[in-house]
Formats: structure tokens, C-alpha cells, sequence
């Protein structure tokens, strides 16, 4: 198979060697990408559940992965949820049945604003986050105080 010049180009580029400055020295780091089947081998899964209806139709599957010593909340490609509720956000709820509604908003972690209503999608988990405390994902509207869907983690 023969290789455009921008191919050639881009994979020469991607073996250069990236420097980092601090302060007012350099140093050259190597740039290595794995590529995704070797990544993928390196995760492991800590929980995972499939999606059910909280105030909309939200389907798809959420696990919590470990990948390099980094946890994060994964959804899978399946994921779907309405595009109808304002301000959505991806947070971990102690409970396996999280509430319609929250009360106290200190009892959950919120792992920042859905990216988008549809698809597979990451989130990093902060390392001070005990992942054994949480047993369910929520998509939550903020501005509407509302469960929109969630997964059961076991």
C-alpha cells in the first residue's frame, strides 16, 4: 500500500520527539501513543450498569473503568437520553435508587456537564473519589433539579 505525502508526512511528525518548557529550561519528551487495542487491554472494570428512565427515555450502558492507575466513568456508544433538559451533568450518586429530586447536593459527585445526548463518552474521576461509595451514574438536569435517567452500578 502506498502512502499519500500528508500520511507520510503525519505519521514522520507523530515520532518527533514534543518539548516541554518550565520556567526557563527544556526538555525533550517522547511522545508515545499506544494504539487503542493495547489500551484497552491495560483497563480494567471496577462497576457497570445499564441505563433506565428517571424523567426521560435514557438508555446505554456506564461503567467505571481503571485505566493506568486513573479511574473514569465511561458510557458506552449505545447511550441516548433526551436533548429536551437544559444544563445536564454526569454525576455519581451513593444510592442504587437515587432520588427523582435532590435535597441535599453534597451527597453526590458531579463529574461535570454531560458532553452530549447521544454516544459513547469519558469522564475522569478525581483520585480522592472512593468509587466503592457510589452504587449508580446520574444524568442530571441542574437547572430543573431533576434525575433524567441512571444506571444501577454493581
Amino acid at each position: 500500500m502506498k502512502l499519500s505525502k500528508t500520511t507520510q508526512f503525519l505519521l514522520a511528525a507523530s515520532l518527533v520527539p514534543a518539548f516541554i518548557t518550565v520556567g526557563n529550561f527544556s526538555r525533550a519528551q517522547e511522545v508515545v501513543k499506544a494504539p487503542p487495542s493495547i489500551v484497552a487491554q491495560a483497563s480494567s472494570t471496577i462497576k457497570s450498569g445499564n441505563f433506565v428512565k428517571g424523567e426521560a427515555p435514557t438508555t446505554g450502558k456506564a461503567k467505571i473503568v481503571k485505566v493506568n492507575g486513573q479511574m473514569f466513568l465511561e458510557i458506552d456508544a449505545a447511550f441516548s437520553t433526551t436533548d429536551q433538559a437544559p444544563d445536564l451533568h454526569v454525576v455519581l450518586d451513593p444510592d442504587a435508587n437515587p432520588p427523582k429530586t435532590y435535597t441535599n447536593q453534597t451527597r453526590f459527585v458531579n463529574l461535570g456537564k454531560l458532553q452530549k445526548v447521544t454516544g459513547a463518552q469519558r469522564y475522569p474521576i478525581p483520585s480522592f473519589v472512593n468509587v466503592t461509595s457510589f452504587k449508580s451514574v446520574v444524568i442530571w438536569c441542574r437547572m430543573a433539579n431533576a434525575n433524567i435517567g441512571f444506571a444501577s452500578l454493581k
